[in-house]
């Protein structure tokens, strides 16, 4: 499943004026309600999901691929993108003070329940048929498919919720920063070494499989049409996802994360049933029993959220690419409720996703992102052994895609 480039899409306006309709209207809504601070981060939101959409950049299938066809393409991409944001984050992180505004990292325990929780949540990414922010970017882009995936992964939030206090009971060790222990130049060194490292491997194994590294996407369309329509290389990508998650540290205090609304969003709904979601000690903690009190619109993922949703809808009317197909088989939707599940039930335990603790968890030098990263990749050499039994035929799309 995935976004394939096509020859010569037929360009409509009808879907990007609505885009831009529902990003003007939640704009002005938001800036009455919550004030200009939602506002700008609803932007921010739906500038990730056009960057996410553009550049196909996608967590699952470039993990997928490399498993796979040893091709390294979208991992040497990230490495780009962690490098970028390291020496962003490491020195604002270590002053407290980004532009005036207190900022702190996504730093988390390291413990049983991160290895367990990002190892389900590998599976998950290769049998839901995408990551956090590539089933939020997928769903704007029209993938009807990744609607049950999403509905999935927000009943597995919610449930890992009430099972939160029984698996952060388990053995861990404190949360960790490598700023804070070692000081940013030793912790820019290492981690940028690591980084260096990895695209090494990536690159050593491709030309040893293939004899040379493939090729990138090629596109006849140049500067601000390419820009407005993509398809983007993968770098344009990994840049301006750093800059984007730098303009989120500057702007909500903390650093980009996705699934702890799926959690709320769960939750809010159980309230609205009648449960007693409240008595459940994981939203008895301070920050989680005020988002729960509080309107969803003032809730700082939420609102990027359905900015990167909205984002996506935007990039893929531009591209002329949103066509969603309600014919989905059997097989491929029964992995998308497994999936969602396991991504969903992953994300809490591990203290969140490929973003919130891969992404941004290295960013803030936490070592538990590194920790995620290795169980969250051995979970994924399970689920793409897994995938065969469940999306026949599949094929390799032409560019990486979210899926």
């Amino acid at each position: 499943m995935g976004l394939t480039i096509s020859a010569a899409p037929e360009r409509r306006f009808t879907v990007p004026m609505c885009a831009l309709a529902l990003l003007l209207a939640g704009a002005f809504f938001l800036n009455s309600a919550a004030g200009l601070q939602q506002v700008l981060l609803l932007i921010v939101g739906a500038a990730l999901g056009l960057t996410l959409y553009h550049a196909a950049f996608g967590f699952t299938s470039a993990w997928r691929v490399f498993i796979t066809e040893r091709r390294g393409a979208g991992l040497r991409a990230q490495m780009v993108m962690l490098s970028v944001a390291v020496l962003l984050f490491f020195p604002a992180l270590s002053a407290g003070t980004l532009f005036g505004t207190p900022v702190t990292g996504l730093v988390a325990p390291i413990g049983v329940s991160v290895v367990f929780g990002a190892f389900i949540f590998g599976i998950g990414m290769q049998m839901g048929g995408g990551c956090a922010s590539g089933t939020l970017f997928t769903v704007g882009g029209g993938n009807a498919r990744m609607l049950v995936t999403l509905l999935f992964f927000i009943i597995g939030s919610v449930t890992a919720t009430h099972h939160a206090d029984w698996w952060f009971a388990l053995p861990s060790l404190p949360a960790t920063s490598i700023v804070k222990e070692w000081g940013v130049m030793p912790a820019l060194v290492a981690s940028l070494g690591v980084f260096a490292a990895i695209a090494w491997l990536t690159r050593l194994l491709e030309k040893r499989r293939h004899g040379q590294l493939e090729s990138p996407v090629q596109s006849d369309v140049r500067g601000l049409r390419r820009f407005l329509q993509g398809p983007w290389p993968l770098v344009w990508g990994a840049v301006a996802l750093a800059l984007l998650n730098y303009a989120t540290l500057a702007l909500a205090g903390r650093p980009w994360g996705i699934t702890s609304a799926f959690a709320l969003w769960g939750a809010k709904t159980l309230s609205g049933l009648g449960v007693d979601v409240g008595s459940w000690v994981f939203w008895q903690a301070p920050a989680n029993a005020k988002a729960l009190a509080s309107p969803l619109w003032q809730d700082i993922t939420t609102v990027m959220d359905i900015g990167i949703v909205l984002g996506a809808l935007l990039a893929a009317g531009l591209a002329g690419r949103f066509a969603p197909n309600l014919n989905i088989p059997l097989r491929s939707l029964v992995a998308a409720v497994v999936g969602g599940l396991l991504l969903g039930y992953g994300s809490r335990l591990a203290y969140g996703c490929n973003i919130g603790a891969y992404f941004s968890g290295i960013a803030s030098g936490s070592l538990h992102g590194w920790l995620w990263l290795v169980a969250a990749y051995a979970g994924n050499l399970v689920g793409v052994r897994l995938r065969p039994f469940f999306f026949v035929g599949e094929r390799r799309p032409v560019q990486l895609s979210g899926c």
